[in-house]
């Protein structure tokens, strides 16, 4: 990954509500790569009574923060190593805006599903959409291309995706089908509206966001 020494504490800091309606029945035990400042993990934990929670972070301040509301928190590069223990099970994996800023995001989801998660387990995960039209028409109409702090052009993204290429991330043999939904169209908004008096057409130039979620094969 690239270095997170120069985001805000802001980055790292907001539990991530917005993926309740995703959420299995039961979380269990629950690891989360890229767990910030542990404020999702702590909302699982306290809300939705996860079993136990393992966070994974790369900035060691805000894995500091995290210690505070996971059972276990761990600062290192997934990417290069397994946690301390060895690879563990869990029945909830989270991926949530991490992914993209990983060098080979294919070989990390596919080590989670074969050695992190569980029968039946669900790896649920978050992606930004490439495609949204704040990328596009600045490419298409103006060859602009600007990195930004943070963002869907974050400057420490590696790795971008479309919907066709975020279901393909998880396209794994372990895994059942994958459920991809766009953010942002549960809920009255200028935005859903136009999108369900459009047919969906230009849906995925107005998603910033895609979840995604799998369950690995019993």
């Amino acid at each position: 990954m690239q270095s997170y020494s120069t985001k805000s504490g802001d980055y790292f800091a907001h539990a991530r509500r917005e993926i309740e309606p995703l959420l299995p029945h039961e979380c269990g035990r629950v690891l989360e790569i890229g767990c910030g400042s542990g404020a999702t993990l702590g909302w699982l934990r306290q809300d939705h009574h996860a079993a136990r929670t393992v966070g994974v972070e790369i900035a060691e301040e805000a894995a500091g923060k995290a210690r505070g509301f996971a059972d276990e928190v761990h600062c290192l590069d997934f990417e290069q190593h397994d946690l301390p223990s060895g690879p563990q099970k869990f029945d909830l994996v989270l991926c949530l805006d991490v992914l993209e800023h990983m060098v080979d995001p294919w070989a990390v989801v596919g080590r989670l599903a074969t050695q992190y998660l569980d029968a039946g387990g669900t790896l649920l995960v978050s992606l930004p959409n490439v495609r949204h039209y704040s990328v596009v028409l600045p490419l298409l109409f103006g060859g602009r291309w600007n990195y930004e702090d943070a963002g869907l052009l974050d400057r420490t993204h590696l790795r971008f995706f479309t919907k066709a290429s975020a279901k393909a991330l998880l396209a794994h043999p372990q895994f059942g089908q994958v459920t991809c939904t766009a953010a942002g169209f549960d809920d009255w908004s200028v935005k859903s509206t136009l999108n369900a008096m459009t047919l969906g057409v230009f849906q995925e130039l107005v998603t910033y966001q895609y979840f995604l979620s799998a369950s690995k094969v019993r």
